[in-house]
């Protein structure tokens, strides 16, 4: 059946086909256009409305991309049923046109690409047999797993090398440390704003994730006792150290609370602590003060370069054979050519170069932030790669991402990183690294932009 709704052409402004498939879109969250229901034909549309098909064909465009529609060749075009999934907060592609302070990526230039060839060239002249021929982890990863106990011995961590699993990245360790500390069917804690892969992957593997509310200083230990008491909880997920949506850098005092609560209920503890050593003065990670029960995730993507990809994961000894059986059946084992570079780069110095220069470049980021936010209320960290930007009262986020997106910035929804709505304030991320200085400059002056102006009325527009 074809929708007797028709969008309003007086509202519309310009650019003016993505005005159209706002409205629909808009029709479509409310259920006004029902999913299956069949959108007027371009031309049909286009006279009703006094635009051109070509605006027309280009706003039908815009809904397929972002996935509420489906043209069929001969039949036209339809509404798809709403998703179950939920969507990134990042743009999945990246708009010539946009700029894109969505995704969370370190601050980078020429001399990192430069940096990486190099790199990749000593892999190509160094690369061991077993590296290159081995299907056994246990075979390849032994002294890469020794480089890796010894650079956490540098933050603190006392590791058995055979209690390291060596992933490709912080997705796949954050994983495997769930798979093995929660059971099918279980419960597993994470402050309200968490991280936003973690809401999917707790509905794929069938979890129950409870949200706790949490204070300047992390997650409340009262209220991670108050659900540990209902004798259900398996593990609580924190990111203590400026990786979290908020940029908290938690206390020693607050980290020694949650675990002397996860000690009494006997909690696992799943600790992300991707930033790792880039976090001047920071306390000492959670898994120094609990290492019979913390499953801790280190990693190089958001320090040093986007594609090292290469994660550790430390397991208490207890379950050290079940996480390495549970990466196992998900990934096998990490890219050995990945994992040489790695170590390479460890022993040689470079992961400490680029830790430090990236340090230096955050600074500068974060003045820029500060420079041009003014008064804006936001949460940040030195070196944060990025920031929580609260919106004016009243304000909805996704209009406000909208908005953004309009003016030719991308930002983040706090929708994605959110368990619920408790306490809930509208806000935005906003990433630091994921562009050049200049472009950050002009972005963040689009977001400021947004917030100074209220909901202007859509001028009319024709064509």
């Amino acid at each position: 059946m074809m929708t007797s709704w028709l969008p309003n052409p007086a509202t519309l402004r310009r650019p003016a086909y993505q005005s159209l498939a706002d409205q629909f879109a808009q029709a479509i969250a409310k259920g006004i256009v029902a999913a299956g229901a069949r959108l007027p034909p371009h031309r049909k549309l286009a006279d009703d409305l006094g635009l051109s098909v070509q605006t027309v064909s280009r706003a039908y465009e815009e809904l397929i991309r972002r996935g509420l529609v489906v043209g069929e060749v001969g039949r036209g075009s339809f509404v798809l049923a709403p998703a179950s999934e939920n969507r990134a907060p990042y743009l999945a592609q990246r708009e010539a046109a946009l700029i894109d302070l969505s995704i969370l990526k370190p601050v980078t230039e020429r001399r990192h690409v430069e940096i990486f060839r190099k790199g990749l060239h000593w892999v190509a002249d160094n690369l061991t047999e077993s590296a290159a021929l081995a299907f056994r982890p246990s075979s390849v990863m032994p002294g890469h797993r020794q480089i890796a106990a010894d650079w956490l011995g540098r933050n603190g961590l006392d590791v058995a090398p055979d209690n390291i699993t060596i992933t490709d990245g912080a997705t796949s360790a954050v994983t495997t440390a769930v798979m093995s500390a929660v059971p099918a069917g279980g419960t597993i804690a994470a402050a309200t704003l968490t991280h936003h892969l973690l809401i999917p992957l707790s509905k794929y593997l069938g979890l129950h994730l409870e949200g706790l509310p949490f204070d300047r200083d992390g997650i409340l230990p009262d209220a991670l006792d108050h659900l540990a008491r209902k004798g259900s909880l398996h593990a609580v997920y924190i990111q203590p150290s400026a990786i979290n949506p908020m940029a908290i850098v938690s206390s020693l005092e607050r980290r020694r609370e949650l675990v002397e609560v996860a000690r009494r209920h006997d909690i696992q503890i799943i600790e992300n602590d991707m930033l790792n050593s880039m976090i001047e003065h920071r306390p000492p990670p959670v898994a120094t003060l609990a290492p019979e029960r913390v499953l801790y995730v280190n990693g190089f993507t958001k320090s040093t370069l986007p594609g090292l990809r290469v994660a550790w994961l430390v397991s208490p000894p207890r379950i050290a054979l079940a996480t390495a059986n549970r990466h196992l059946v998900t990934n096998w084992m990490a890219t050995p050519a990945m994992v040489e570079l790695l170590s390479h780069w460890i022993t040689d110095g470079t992961v400490d170069r680029l830790i430090l220069w990236q340090r230096e470049a955050l600074r500068e980021r974060h003045r820029i932030a500060q420079e041009v936010l003014g008064e804006a209320s936001f949460h940040a960290h030195p070196q944060s790669l990025h920031l929580w930007l609260e919106l004016p009262l009243g304000s909805n986020e996704d209009d406000f991402v909208a908005q953004a997106r309009r003016r030719g910035v991308a930002v983040a929804s706090g929708g994605a990183f959110r368990i619920d709505d408790r306490g809930r304030r509208d806000a935005v991320r906003i990433a630091l690294g994921s562009t050049s200085a200049s472009d950050l400059r002009k972005g963040l002056s689009l977001v400021t932009d947004c917030l100074g102006s209220a909901a202007e009325p859509l001028l009319p527009l024709i064509g």
